[in-house]
């Protein structure tokens, strides 16, 4: 290589170089000093929404708020008194499994969920779900044969995940059920449990 070649490769690297650092220099020149540079608040995910939602539901819960009960997710539980990680999971993982509470009562059927604990409850709940009476099961006030799915069916006495089912697929294919006599037609479904699901029923 001769030393004009040399001198070339040199002049050349000096320029990028020097490119380099004023790139550089011009972008910190729009950020104060020590300024922690955050992600772009318009962009998606943004962090300072972000921030926010997690201190709302870190705070605690007002004189008046209420939360509610059959909505709320396992976050927005840990905002009630006494109610820790493990319990709001439970909570939530009942209410998918058998539906909404609809009352302290409805509560109650939660391990965990006492007497002590309701009490301590009841002053912060609301309750968006249809009523359920002291055993957990939905009552005739809130419980709409023609409108239940099979958790809300499966939180009747005697029914279980199998039977509402059945009864749920019978009421797709043969049409709303208009008497109580009407359920027994429903495949696997025998007199003593219509005779105990009478109460629980908005049918003649």
């Amino acid at each position: 290589m001769t030393r004009a070649e040399r001198r070339s490769l040199l002049t050349l690297g000096v320029l990028a170089l020097g490119g380099h650092f004023l790139l550089a220099a011009r972008g910190a020149a729009d950020v104060a000093p020590g300024a922690v540079t955050l992600l772009d608040p318009a962009g998606d995910g943004d962090p300072l929404a972000h921030r926010d939602s997690a201190a709302a539901l870190a705070a605690p819960l007002g004189a008046t708020e209420r939360v509610d009960i059959d909505r709320a997710g396992v976050a927005e539980l840990q905002r009630l008194p006494g109610v820790g990680p493990a319990l709001a999971k439970r909570i939530v993982a009942d209410r998918e499994r058998r539906g909404a509470f609809g009352g302290t009562a409805g509560l109650d059927r939660v391990a965990g969920v006492g007497p002590a604990m309701l009490a301590k409850l009841a002053p912060h709940l609301s309750f968006s779900g249809p009523t359920a009476d002291a055993g957990g099961v939905v009552t005739a006030a809130g419980f709409d044969p023609n409108r239940a799915g099979v958790a809300e069916w499966d939180a009747l006495p005697g029914i279980g995940p199998t039977r509402a089912k059945a009864i749920v697929a019978f009421r797709d294919s043969a049409g709303p059920f208009r008497r109580l006599d009407d359920l027994r037609r429903v495949p696997g479904l025998p007199a003593s449990v219509l005779r105990g699901l009478a109460a629980h029923l908005q049918l003649p």
